[in-house]
């Protein structure tokens, strides 16, 4: 009876304890990789460690006040190249992904798409990453919140209109933080597709136009195709208007290739049933934007089928 009695309090100071890393579902279900192939003559264990590290800490911490059944869990991947390791600094390229499911079927949306090139940061193996929201003490740390927040406020965004303000709102104060730590990737202006620059696409007045359609793309468009095709696409071909905004508005914004990036390939597979009309809309929409990119694009005018 006494050793049952101190399980129990063993049981209840655990909860205690750990308790906010299981009362709520993590938000994230992140496929971390860490590829250390261009590092020669050095432990590799270190890239070993640093993957584990960043996957335990972006999956294991809770990044909302929302709760997350295991099913809900957002789909994203960071995949980190490193090209250079010297007294403890990594430098390297990282490439994020984020995707959602489209309501009663099976498919998977891409939602965001990006390849940052300015990645570097202190690490030794064994650093504990620690979450801070009131201070910028580590850039490694500081890169992972950043590109966090800004899944999360595209992931909310894409089912409620402007739904994901709190997120970017984090996002930017990380980047207002980090202008003055001397990191590059950071600084607005210095760069025009950095991280300042990435975010400043979706909350820019010139650009932000961006947020509605990943809202009537995906939420109006996409999910009503699986009961309403007609409806669903004729939806996301509005949409597009919103890329052709921005194109005119602020032609070298980063959002420009993030949606080729992320959409310009399924944009393709949308138009496969679609009437010519609507094609034709598509097409006239993207071309001139995206010229280099003439081949995918002919398929939304011409599906390959009808060639």
């Amino acid at each position: 009876m006494k050793y049952t009695h101190i399980k129990i309090v063993t049981i209840i100071v655990a909860i205690l304890l750990f308790g906010r890393q299981f009362a709520v579902a993590q938000e994230l279900r992140a496929d971390v990789e860490v590829n250390s192939t261009a590092i020669q003559g050095t432990n590799k264990s270190v890239f070993e460690t640093l993957q584990q590290s960043i996957s335990e800490y972006i999956n294991n911490t809770t990044w909302t006040n929302t709760q997350f059944a295991p099913n809900e869990k957002i789909e994203c991947r960071f995949f980190f190249t490193a090209k250079g390791y010297e007294d403890d600094r990594i430098k390297g390229e990282l490439q994020v992904q984020l995707s959602r499911p489209v309501y009663n079927s099976t498919y998977t949306t891409s939602l965001f798409n990006f390849r940052d090139t300015k990645v570097e940061f202190e690490y030794r193996e064994g650093d504990p990453l620690i979450y801070n929201e009131q201070s910028f003490d580590n850039n490694l740390v500081g890169i992972i919140n950043y590109y966090v927040y800004l899944l999360l406020g595209i992931d909310f965004d894409s089912f409620s209109y402007l739904g994901g303000q709190p997120y970017f709102d984090r996002a930017a104060s990380i980047v207002q933080m980090a202008q003055s730590s001397g990191e590059i990737g950071w600084k607005t202006f210095e760069d025009t597709k950095n991280r300042a620059a990435v975010l400043a696409s979706y909350t820019d007045g010139n650009t932000s136009g961006i947020r509605k359609l990943l809202y009537d793309y995906h939420r109006k468009g996409l999910d009503e195709m699986v009961t309403s095709p007609d409806k669903g696409r004729e939806v996301i071909t509005n949409s597009l208007d919103e890329i052709d905004k921005i194109q005119k508005t602020a032609p070298m914004s980063v959002a420009l290739s993030i949606f080729r990036d992320t959409k310009l390939d399924e944009l393709v597979n949308v138009y496969s049933k679609a009437p010519q009309s609507e094609r034709d809309k598509a097409y006239d929409i993207l071309m001139p934007i995206y010229p280099t990119d003439a081949e995918r694009i002919d398929q939304i005018k011409t599906p390959e089928e009808k060639k």
